[in-house]
């Protein structure tokens, strides 16, 4: 169900207890890649070395920027070194270099200090991509999501390809819009379990937990501003979801939106902080908006699609959403500047919840299809698109962290 629908039923439930002209553009063709081989890294046999040969290869092909060859053969660009120390401490010696002019770009040691063997191959594949490239990786990073693999959704976290699954809660209620708060230690989100659909705080480190909302009726959508002071959130408390801030210091609200007879929902901040785009339907259909974080008119920005919804803004300025058109919901990259767009899917499938990597240029969501709903990662340059791992169950709402 999409995250726009999800927000009615629940104010329901609360409650109850002109079209301009924009560019348009069709991504089929995939990006150009340099092939790259692992011939001359020296591993030797056991769990841990193959685990990292394998996460490493995985990684430097799932960046987009690679074509992993393998069977001997030679890469314009090569991955070198050995492994120094074997387990229960396993470090490495890696490095890459331009296989026909021999100039290295970098050559490191590495060494697990108790993350695992698949972070710190994560790491050196980061680095092997930021060397040759000259721009950010994302294996490191993380995505947080729902998944169900029993009766409820739950909270879950895992790495960008899909392994290193962990379950962040066991609550056996309602979950919703899991977010990520910009330095990367916490998880925003709206949870049911005490009863009401109220915002709660989720420490990754001390896995402890905090209320941040609890306002009568709904509480949703919860985006912290890139400088951690501010909250974006949806309220019901007057009666009607709209836009509010929560200054994180002191808990102050300020109300940005005033719809009496529309919705709110799905805030995403500006990458400067100083705008905010969301979802209403106060022109009878959901679109997006934006608004200055500092309050005025709200700017509608979508006008092709039956519905728009889900936005997400990226590091680079582009916009993500989720657009209903054909019968289909499509995931559509915008320039809110220009409102040149960019249609990332069209396969029969309904895409949904999009949330950019930190590179800019990948993006994950959900893919429905037969009533499943499956994590895929987007391509802007064009590959298509790829399952992430080998994930059982069903998953929405996934959001992507910074490395």
């Amino acid at each position: 169900m999409k995250t726009w629908q999800v927000v009615i039923v629940a104010a329901c439930l609360c409650l109850a207890g002109h079209g301009n002209a924009q560019d348009l553009v069709v991504t089929k063709s995939g990006a150009i890649k340099t092939t790259i081989d692992l011939n001359a890294l020296g591993l030797k046999n056991g769990t841990d070395p193959q685990l990292f040969r394998a996460t490493l290869a995985g990684d430097l092909d799932r960046s987009g920027w690679f074509t992993v060859v393998s069977d001997g053969r030679a890469g314009a660009v090569a991955v070198f070194g050995n492994e120094t120390a074997a387990a229960p401490t396993f470090s490495v010696q890696a490095g890459v270099r331009n296989a026909q002019s021999g100039q290295v770009y970098f050559n490191r040691k590495y060494q697990d200090n108790g993350t695992g063997v698949r972070r710190l191959a994560h790491q050196v594949a980061d680095d092997m991509v930021f060397a040759v490239k000259g721009v950010r990786g994302i294996a490191s990073s993380r995505i947080v999501m729902l998944g169900k693999q029993g009766i409820s959704k739950e909270l879950h976290l895992c790495d960008a390809d899909g392994g290193g699954l962990v379950r962040l809660t066991r609550d056996g209620a309602v979950a919703l819009s899991p977010r990520w708060t910009p330095d990367g230690k916490g998880i925003l989100y709206t949870s049911f379990h005490k009863g009401f659909p109220d915002v709660f705080r989720l420490d990754l480190t001390s896995q402890s937990r905090i209320r941040v909302a609890g306002y009568a009726g709904m509480n949703s959508g919860a985006s912290m501003s890139p400088d951690g002071k501010q909250i974006a959130l949806v309220l019901s408390r007057d009666g009607n979801p709209e836009l509010y801030l929560l200054r994180v210091s002191d808990r102050a609200l300020t109300r940005l939106t005033r719809t009496r007879n529309a919705s709110e929902a799905g805030p995403s901040w500006s990458p400067d902080g100083r705008q905010i785009a969301f979802v209403s339907d106060m022109a009878g259909k959901p679109h997006v908006y934006l608004i200055v974080a500092t309050g005025g008119a709200p700017k509608r920005v979508t006008f092709l699609g039956g519905q728009n919804v889900d936005p997400d803004w990226g590091p680079d300025g582009r916009m993500a959403f989720s657009s209903l058109r054909g019968g289909r919901y499509q995931i559509v990259v915008i320039d809110p500047a220009s409102s040149r767009e960019q249609v990332l899917t069209n396969d029969g499938a309904d895409y949904e919840d999009p949330s950019w990597a930190p590179n800019g240029r990948h993006l994950i969501c959900a893919r429905v299809q037969s009533y499943r709903s499956e994590l895929y990662i987007l391509d802007t340059l064009g590959d298509p698109p790829v399952r992430c791992g080998n994930l059982q169950g069903e998953w929405t709402s996934p959001d992507w962290s910074a490395p």
